[in-house]
Formats: structure tokens, sequence, C-alpha cells
């Protein structure tokens, strides 16, 4: 049975409609938690195995040729190193520590279960993206290394799987922790009332959030991110062919983390939202190619796999951050932003009236993001070359 929708034109239609839904259903808790990603996807997946569009169509390629590349040149461009160089030291120790305590643990993980996956050793380097900047490292990350469709969609839901009851977890536990004896006898480090409430301001251009736009900075977000995009893939070129992806998508991150702090660039607003935009947009298609049944049988072991590195990962960087007497509203915000992102980190803030570490949470995501793409692919290749994938 062929698909109800075929055409270039329909499709396109269907990406966006898909894409809008993902953003407008953020609007009600439950499907807040899930994301805008999980939904997009999930809806994509519901849709090509009903048969209304195809499992394969040209268009998919197109949009997964520009749509990632774009994305992450939007997303970095609010990247700002002096305001990053302004943080004090701690919270920028539990964000190292993070970083590195999940690509440690990856790697140890990925060198048992790579072997035992299709892809594994890409899906490793997927986990360290999405468990240091969120979801949009995953994507990069499976991108430039050339991931297959199936194990895209097996990554993200292996991620969903684990990391959104890791979570609800997170954001019960500053209550959690104000009210239990046996936690400030553990974790007698903590910041005081006066420091949790004052100092900061809340992040004026909230990621997700209503925000003033004009059509300037929407054009020049595209003509910057194209401008970095042609550049990198130009460069790229002079790599080897089997390191070109990802050497596309590691030039794009370093060119648009420098472009980023030029003060023009600086006054764009609407960077995140947009790429975030233009990511959705590729896990459609991502969602589009993924056949049921062949999905299910790759789905647990990547699962267990995902479980180990999240567990392994929380372990490692808790025990480091009481060695350095960390106080545990910087480790928290500072895990929340690796496993989802800095705007998510932020909504723990101030869900839990931290105040002050709102506008931070979403800085550490930041800094997660620029982290995430070098570690994890570096560490995919160092695992393939361990296994001898």
């Amino acid at each position: 049975m062929d698909a109800i929708f075929s055409n270039t034109a329909s499709l396109l239609a269907i990406m966006a409609i898909t894409v809008a839904l993902g953003f407008y259903l953020q609007r009600f808790k439950g499907f807040k938690l899930l994301g805008p990603a999980l939904i997009v996807i999930i809806i994509s997946v519901v849709l090509a195995n009903l048969k209304i569009v195809p499992f394969e169509a040209d268009v998919y390629g197109v949009v997964a040729e520009y749509a990632i590349p774009l994305s992450i040149s939007m997303m970095l461009l609010s990247v700002d190193i002096k305001e990053m160089l302004k943080l004090s030291k701690k919270p920028l120790i539990a964000m190292g520590i993070a970083a590195l305590s999940v690509g440690l643990v990856t790697l140890v993980a990925g060198i048992i279960f790579a072997p035992l996956i299709f892809e594994g050793w890409k899906i490793a380097g997927m986990f360290i993206g999405t468990y240091t900047g969120g979801s949009s490292n995953l994507t990069a990350i499976g991108y430039g290394l050339d991931a297959s469709p199936v194990t895209f969609a097996a990554a993200n839901a292996a991620d969903y799987v684990i990391g959104v009851p890791t979570l609800i977890i997170m954001f019960a536990f500053p209550s959690i922790a104000a009210r239990s004896k046996w936690f400030k006898k553990i974790w007698p480090y903590s910041l005081s009332t006066n420091e949790l409430e004052g100092g900061e301001k809340e992040q004026e251009d909230a990621f997700l959030e209503k925000k003033q736009w004009s059509i300037q900075d929407i054009a020049w977000s595209f003509a910057i991110a194209f401008a970095i995009t042609g550049i990198a893939t130009f460069l790229s070129g002079y790599a080897p062919e089997s390191f070109q992806s990802a050497a596309r998508i590691l030039l794009i991150t370093t060119l648009a983390v420098v472009v980023a702090q030029l003060k023009p660039i600086k006054k764009i607003k609407g960077n995140m939202d947009l790429g975030l935009f233009m990511a959705l947009f590729f896990l459609t298609t991502i969602g589009y190619m993924v056949n049921i049944k062949e999905f299910v049988g790759a789905t647990l072991a990547i699962a267990l796999f995902c479980f180990v590195v999240v567990l392994g990962s929380l372990i490692v960087h808790a025990l480091i951050c009481r060695l350095f007497k960390i106080e545990y509203q910087y480790v928290l915000i500072s895990i929340i932003a690796s496993i989802a992102d800095g705007s998510t980190s932020a909504l723990v803030a101030a869900s839990a009236k931290w105040k002050a570490l709102i506008s931070l949470a979403i800085i550490l995501g930041v800094i997660g993001t620029v982290l995430g793409n070098y570690i994890g692919i570096g560490t995919a290749y160092l695992i393939k070359f361990i296994i001898g994938a």
C-alpha cells in the first residue's frame, strides 16, 4: 500500500504542521514534560507506520542536509564567553565534572555495550551529546557520525524512557533535600536563602517563551547560519572522507562560537528558538523513516546502555562534587543542564524558588551544548578504535 501523501509539497506541509503541533502541546503539563522533540518524533513515526507518509522520500535527505547544521549554528550564536567567565568557579567546576563524568562512564559502558548493538559506538557518542547538552546535541552528533534513522529513533526513545523519570526525580529533589536531615548530614554544603533569592535577574529572552522579535533578527540568524554552514562544509571537504560529516559538525560548532562573540551578533534575539525549530524539522524525517517492526527489537539493549550511562554518570558526578565540597544547588542545576538543557534546569531553579540560579542554569546549558559536540564525537571514535568497529 502506497502512502496517502507522497509529493514534496504535501510532505513539507505535514512536517510544518507536526512541528507546530509539537510546540503547541507544550502549554499542557504532561506534554511539556515530554518536550517538543519526542512529541514530533512520536507523531512522525505514527504517520509513517499508518501509511499517511512514506518511509522514504527525496525531500527527507534535503531537510537532513541543511536543518541540523543550521540548527547548531543558530543555537550556538547565543554563546557569550565573557558572561561565562564572570561566573563563580563552583558552578563551572560542577558543569565540567558533569561533562567529564558522562564522558568517562560512556567510554567504559560503550566498550561493553557497543559491540552488542548496531552502530553502538555512534550511540555512545550520541548519549554523551544528550547528557552534556541536551537532545540537540544527540541529533547533531548522530548526524555527524552518519547514524541510520533506526539508530536515531532508538537512541531518542531510550533517552526519553530513562531520561524522563530521571527528570521527574530532579524536579522533586529540591523539596526532598530541604526536608531531609539525612541528606543535610551527608551533604552539608548549601547556598543560603539570601544567596538563592538575590543577585541575579531572570532571563529576559527565556527559551521557548513569548518574546519580541523583528524580521531582521530572523533574517540575520538564517544568513549567518547559512554562511557558517557553507564555510564549514567547504573546509570539511579537506578531511578524510570517513570523517567529513564529523568534521563539518565540529567546524560549525567552533565557527559559531567564535562568531557569537561579536557585539552585533549578541544583539540578535531568538537564536535558540529558531535553532530548535530547524532541528525539529529534521526529527520529523527521522520519525518518518522508522519502521516499527524493525525498531522494537533494537530498543531494549540501547535502553539498558542508556540506563547504565545515566546512573553511572550521576553517581560519579555526585561523588566528585561532594569531594570538592560544592553546594548541592549548583550540583543539581549542572546535572539537569547536562541531562536535559539550560531551559529545563532554569525551570527547576524557578520552581524551587532559587531565583539567583535561573540565568546561571541557562548559561550552564549553553556550556554543555558546546562541550558535548567535541566530547561526544571524540569519544565515539575512541570507542570505535578500541572495539575495532
